[in-house]
C-alpha cells in the first residue's frame, strides 16, 4: 500500500512526465547504463576490500557460530554491522547494513548528484530482499513481556514489513521518485535490474537506485536447515563432494541511468518463472533456460559473444546438476565460467546484485573470480577453479530461486 501510494501521489503532482533532458532519447538505444555500484559483503565493506580478498584468494565464509543458533554451518558474515547506528524506529539488522553499505565507494555522492541534475521525484528506487527485518521480529519475540507483548523498543512499524529496507534506503539517499521492493526469492536483486530498465524505458524516471540487501537471521538458517541444504563446511559449488548451501549476507547498490557516457551498460534481461515447485527448479531446467535464452535475445547476442558466465551455483546436488545441464548445452568453450558463492556465501535475495557487481568487475576491471573452496568439479563444461586476469566486454549472471522465479543478466561495455 505504501508503494502504492507514493506512485500514485507521484502521477497526480505530474513529475513523472517525461524530462527534457532524455525527451530524445532514441528507441534503438533502451538500455541502462552503471553509473556507479558498489557492494559490502563477508568480503569486505566496499569494493576495494572485496579486491584485496580476491587478490589474497581469501575468501569469505567462517564456522564461527550464529547466536542462538546450533547448526553446523559455515556462513558469509558482514563484519561489525552490529555497530552501526540508525534510527530506533529503523532499527534492524538489514537496515544497519544498509547503511553501512551506502557509505561506501562514493555511492551515496553519486546518487545525489543525480538527484540534483534530475530532480528528487525523477530518481527512483528498487529493492530486492527476502527477508527484509525477520531478524529485528525474532529479538522481538524473544523479548516479549509477560502479557505476551512486544516490549515498546520492538514496536517499529517502519521496521517490520517487506519494504522496509527499500524505504529506508529512498529515505537515506533522499530519493522521493516511485520506491518499490521485488521479494521473489534469490532472484530478488536480479529482478531489480528488470524493473529498473523499464522505468527508464517508460521514461518513469532518469535515473534510478538499485539494491539487494539481505542479512542472517535464524528464520533462514533453520529453514534451510529444515530442508536439507545447509553444508556443515565451506560451500564448494559444482565439486564432486558439494553437501549444499552457505548461507550468507550482503548489501549492493547500482546507480542505473540513460547516460552514454558510462562504459557498462545492461544489455539484456531475461526472466521466467517454472512454476514447478516451491523449493526445487524444473528437472530439466526449463525456466533457467528460457531467462537465460530471453536475456541473449534481449541483448541482441548469441551466447558466442558471452566472455564470462557467473552461474548461480548453490553447491546444493540437485541445483548444480540442473543449472549445469543447461549451460552445458547452451555453452560455447571459449566463455570463462564460475560460481561465486564459496566466495560470499548465498547471499538470498542479494545474491543477484552481489553476482550483478561481480559481471560488472570483471567488465571494469578484466578480473574473473574462481570457483572458490572447489577443486574436483562435476560439471559438463570448463569450470573456471582458478581467478583469472583477461578482457571481458560481456557478461551474464544467473539467479534462479525458489518458487521457480528465474532471472538472468547481460552487461556489456558500451
Amino acid at each position: 500500500m505504501e508503494v502504492a501510494r507514493k506512485v500514485a501521489s507521484t502521477v497526480q503532482a505530474g513529475s513523472l512526465a517525461p524530462s527534457r533532458e532524455y525527451a530524445s532519447w532514441s528507441s534503438n538505444n533502451l538500455s541502462a547504463t552503471v553509473a556507479a555500484y558498489t557492494l559490502t559483503s563477508a568480503m569486505g565493506t566496499g569494493l576495494a576490500a572485496m579486491r584485496e580478498r580476491f587478490a589474497r584468494g581469501s575468501g569469505g565464509l567462517s564456522t564461527a557460530p550464529w547466536p542462538y543458533c546450533d547448526v553446523p554451518c559455515a556462513l558469509g558474515r558482514v563484519a561489525d554491522v552490529e555497530s552501526v547506528e540508525v534510527p530506533a524506529r529503523r532499527l534492524s539488522r538489514n537496515n544497519q547494513l544498509v547503511s553501512l553499505a551506502l557509505a561506501q565507494d562514493g555511492f551515496t555522492e553519486a546518487v545525489r548528484a543525480s538527484l540534483a541534475r534530475f530532480g528528487s521525484q525523477r530518481v527512483g528506487m528498487v529493492m530486492g530482499t527476502s527477508t527484509s527485518s525477520i531478524d529485528r521480529t525474532e529479538a522481538g519475540y524473544r523479548h516479549r513481556d509477560d502479557d505476551g507483548r512486544f516490549p515498546i523498543d520492538f514496536q517499529q512499524p517502519d521496521t517490520h514489513h517487506p519494504h522496509a529496507p527499500g524505504a529506508f534506503s529512498a529515505e537515506l539517499l533522499g530519493i522521493e521518485g516511485p520506491s518499490l521492493t521485488i521479494s521473489a526469492a534469490c532472484a530478488s536483486s536480479a529482478k531489480v535490474f528488470a524493473t529498473a530498465n523499464r522505468w527508464l524505458q517508460q521514461k518513469l524516471v532518469d535515473a534510478v537506485v538499485v539494491g539487494g540487501v539481505d542479512t542472517l537471521c535464524l528464520s533462514v538458517i533453520y529453514g534451510f536447515h529444515s530442508l536439507q541444504l545447509v553444508a556443515p563446511e565451506p560451500c564448494r559449488p559444482f565439486a564432486v563432494d558439494r553437501q549444499g548451501i552457505s548461507l550468507g549476507e550482503a548489501a549492493g547498490f547500482a546507480l542505473l541511468t540513460r547516460d552514454d557516457a558510462a562504459s557498462i551498460r545492461l544489455c539484456g534481461v531475461g526472466e521466467s518463472c517454472d512454476a514447478h515447485h516451491m523449493s526445487s527448479a524444473h528437472p530439466e531446467g526449463l525456466g533457467a533456460r528460457l531467462a537465460m535464452l530471453a536475456a541473449l535475445e534481449d541483448a541482441g547476442m548469441t551466447m558466442a559473444e558471452i566472455d564470462y558466465l557467473n552461474l548461480h551455483g548453490t553447491g546444493t546436488k540437485a541445483n548444480d546438476a540442473t543449472e549445469g545441464m543447461v549451460c552445458a548445452d547452451l555453452l560455447e568453450p571459449h566463455t570463462l565460467v564460475s560460481a561465486t558463492k564459496g566466495w560470499t556465501g548465498h547471499t538470498l535475495g542479494a545474491a543477484g546484485i552481489v553476482e550483478a557487481i561481480l559481471c560488472i568487475e570483471a567488465i571494469a576491471r578484466g578480473f574473473v573470480p574462481g570457483t572458490c573452496n572447489t577443486r574436483e568439479h562435476q560439471a559438463e563444461f570448463d569450470l573456471l577453479l582458478d581467478s583469472h586476469s583477461t578482457n571481458v566486454k560481456t557478461a551474464m549472471t544467473n539467479s534462479f530461486g525458489f518458487g521457480g522465479n528465474n532471472c538472468s543478466l547481460v552487461f556489456g561495455s558500451c
